[in-house]
């Protein structure tokens, strides 16, 4: 004997099509925000602000930062300026097209800086880069928009 049951029978189902938009929308998020940090080598100044300069794409570069009291730093270290050169020589053994920055604080002195510039020329580098800070970062327009 059979009995029907009053209620009707279904079988149960997954929707995948929602489930592969949200995989890849937290896919594309993912790659995104992966894609946007950047990693910092220098150690925190007060940089000048600029209304000209462009961002740059910092794959393989070196960094070097002049504090206002006139202290070098290779990254975060703090470096004598007498063994700046010698680490410039070895880094362009090994990497001779990598980009230099220079972090210069805004009250630093405009000789350190330079001092700093002849090393890194005298190593054999030529791509040179100042680093500042954009004027839209601080939320002032740029002159002529």
């Amino acid at each position: 004997m059979n009995i029907i049951s009053p209620m009707p029978h279904h079988k149960a189902r997954i929707e995948i099509i929602p489930l592969i938009d949200i995989m890849f929308f937290l896919l594309a998020s993912f790659m995104m925000v992966s894609l946007s940090q950047v990693h910092m080598k220098g150690i925190k100044v007060k940089l000048p602000i600029g209304s000209s300069g462009e961002t740059q794409n910092k794959r393989e570069y070196v960094s070097f930062s002049v504090d206002k009291d006139g202290y070098t730093y290779f990254d975060k270290t703090q470096i004598p300026v007498e063994e700046v050169l010698p680490k410039l020589q070895q880094i362009y053994q090994s990497s001779p097209d990598a980009k230099v920055f220079i972090r210069g604080d805004e009250e630093a002195m405009h000789g350190n800086v330079l001092r700093l510039l002849e090393q890194i020329r005298s190593s054999g580098y030529n791509k040179v880069a100042f680093e500042i800070q954009s004027r839209a970062g601080k939320g002032v327009p740029a002159p002529g928009k």
